[in-house]
Order: C-alpha cells, then structure tokens, then sequence
C-alpha cells in the first residue's frame, strides 16, 4: 500500500469513528418520545394547574411528554424556553404574564425551531395587534362577560332588588386585554338590564388573585357607605372572592351581595361547600382541563402533522352555583 493510500485509508478510518458517536446522537434523538412544554403565568392557581394536568394526561394517552413550567414574568418565560430547546422540546403552549411579550416569545421560539400556541391570553405583537401566525385558544372574552352580566342581572330580580339601590364593584385591570374584555362585556350587559351607569365603580386590582381583590375594592366599599347592597365582577373567580371577603369584613350581609366570577376551580368548590351561602353567587364555568387538553392536542398536531391550527377558537361556559356545581364539575370534567 502506498503512503498516499494509506493515508486515505486512515483519513477515512478515522472520519468513520468520529462520525460513529455523532450518528449514534441522531438515531437516539429521533428514538426520543416527542416534547413540548406548557408555560403559565400563575401556576399556583388552580385554573392553570388543572390545564397542566389535561395536557399531560393527553401526553401519558397519546406517547409524548409534557414538561411544566411557571414562568411569571419575562425573564422566566424566556429562560424557560432556553430550557426547552436544551431539552429538545419541538413545541411549547403558553399563557404569558404579559401579553405584549409576544415579540420576545416568538424570536426566541424562532431561536430553537420550536413551533408554540397560546392558550387563555393571546400575545400581541407591538402594535397591539394579535400576534400573527401564532394559534390561539381561549375563552370569548367579552361573550363570558355577557354571561356575568346576565347572571348578575337574573339574580337581582329573582331577589327583587331595585338597580337604582345597588353598587355595582367592576374589578379592573386594564393591562390585560382578556380582563378589560370580561369586565366590560358584564358592564354592558347589566347597563341593558337597567342598572344605573352612575352606581358602576371602577376597583383597579394590581393583582389578579384573591389579596388582590380585596385590596381593589376595600377603599371603594369604604367611600360609598350610603350603599348597602352590591354586586361584584371580576376577570376570574379569586378576585371575586376577594372582594367577597372585603364586603365581610365590612359586616355586609351575605345576602345583600351578588358575586358571580369566571372559571371553576377549586376555590369556588370550597364556598360552594359552605354550610351558609356566602355573597359569592356563582361563577361562569369553563374547562380549564379541557383547555389544557385541546391546545395541547393543537400543538402536538402542528408538529406531527403539519396542521397549523385554527388562528383563534372560542370557548363560553355554563352558570355555576350552588345548587349545580357538582353535576357541573363532572360534566366539565375539572
């Protein structure tokens, strides 16, 4: 064998042993079971944590695994999806802390290939607009609101409570789209039932949660004492229930309060259980587990199938009070 020849050999020799771990990667990671993850903003909510378990329960049905992540604020979100892609992860659902994150989400998502839907709050883009291309699945914001309304107007007449005599607490938060939607669209619906535009106070929350709630609305009960009854709206069930407690504290009769929130979650079960009624009526319920479910399925079927979903799917609920809430639970499956 000539040098030159023999120089080949062993330059080939070689590449073939270098390339040998580098093929081995490969097969093992195309041997891998599909990854995605689920990003929410408040995993400590009950809403988000029966989302996260519709979606790895689907995950545990369908052969791929789900990893869960909280992320809430900017620099979580955004560690969190380096910690997908070092994962592996082809896809990941998410429900930001701040909507007007979308840009950073997607040029990151970019980043790693990763292929993400919303879920809950859909990101904008910094216009303000929707973000473009990026699939979404929440609840019709201003459609569940009406249902507020509605529910809260229902309950008013079957009390037979004159509008011109009620408060009503309009819990605020005008930094997230989705709220501001909710609130209004129960504003709206209670104004075409004939309730008095100049009894609507505003009740900005700085948090969405039950603390937050009740900070909203305690100075505002507190400079309206000529009012003795109220009706309360929110975006979710926690800030209703908040205020709720604020009303009790103030010695408002349960009777003389209509909360009514928006979810299904494990909070509203707990009043629901109260052996007395409490001011918290009821709340629009909707499947969080479902919704974990479903854009997960969404997602999953994007990277699988090349099927982008639908750019934005709408859900409404059904009026959970205390008569119902347990044959609505099992219905909704939360």
């Amino acid at each position: 064998m000539n040098n030159k020849l023999r120089r080949l050999t062993l330059s080939t020799i070689a590449s073939a042993l270098l390339a040998v771990p580098f093929m081995a990667q490969i097969s093992a990671h195309a041997a891998e079971p599909l990854k995605v993850g689920f990003l929410v903003k408040m995993p400590e909510q009950a809403w988000f944590i029966n989302e996260e378990k519709g979606a790895t329960a689907l995950g545990q049905k369908e052969g791929f695994s789900v990893v869960n992540i909280g992320t809430p604020d900017g620099e979580k979100v955004l560690s969190a999806i380096d910690n997908l892609g070092a994962q592996g992860a082809k896809g990941f659902v998410i429900c930001a802390p701040d909507v007007r994150l979308g840009p950073a989400i997607q040029a990151r998502a970019k980043r790693y290939g990763m292929k993400f839907v919303t879920v809950d709050d859909q990101l904008v883009d910094s216009s303000g607009k929707p973000l473009a291309n990026v699939p979404h699945l929440g609840m019709s914001a201003y459609k569940i609101g009406n249902q507020v309304g509605q529910s809260i107007a229902d309950e008013m007449k079957r009390r037979g409570w004159n509008p011109d005599e009620v408060g009503a607490l309009q819990i605020t938060d005008y930094e997230l789209p989705t709220a501001k939607l909710r609130t209004d669209g129960a504003t709206a619906t209670l104004l075409a039932n004939g309730f008095k535009k100049d009894n609507v106070f505003n009740a900005p929350q700085k948090t969405t949660d039950d603390e937050g709630g009740f900070n909203a609305v305690s100075p505002v009960l507190s400079q309206h004492p000529n009012i003795k009854k109220w009706v309360i709206y929110a975006l979710n069930e926690e800030s209703v229930l908040g205020a709720v407690r604020a009303t009790e504290q103030l010695h408002i009769a349960a009777q003389d309060v209509i909360g009514v929130g928006i979810n299904g979650a494990g909070e509203a079960f707990a009043e629901f259980q109260k052996k007395e009624p409490t001011g918290f009526y009821g709340t629009i319920a909707v499947s969080s587990t479902n919704h974990g479910k479903q854009s997960t399925e969404n997602l999953v079927d994007w990277i699988r199938d090349g099927k982008q979903p639908p750019a934005d799917t709408q859900t409404t609920g059904k009026l959970m009070v205390r008569s119902n809430w347990v044959e609505l639970r099992q219905e909704l499956g939360i």
